[in-house]
């Protein structure tokens, strides 16, 4: 029966960790020098395959680069429109 009662206790714990999981976020999309001249190319070679490029990159997701690059670099629509 305690084994019960420390399953429940583990689930509040979870909660408390989710600030820590936010600021670990901010900080996995700094993206090095070499990482964005990576993205760079691969986004020449292969378009928005960001899985292919999140590949190559060791730590990274595919959702961090698309995030990264959709973020960062100006599209054509938002070109043309100036």
């Amino acid at each position: 029966m305690s084994s019960v009662n420390n399953h429940s206790t583990s689930s509040n714990d979870s909660s408390s960790n989710s600030k820590g999981e936010q600021s670990s976020q901010e900080s996995k999309l700094e993206f090095s020098e070499d990482e964005i001249n990576l993205i760079t190319l691969m986004y020449k070679l292969v378009g928005e395959r960001w899985s292919l490029i999140a590949g190559r990159i060791p730590g990274r997701t595919a959702e961090e680069i698309k995030e990264y690059w959709t973020s960062r670099v100006p599209t054509k629509d938002s070109e043309n429109k100036k």
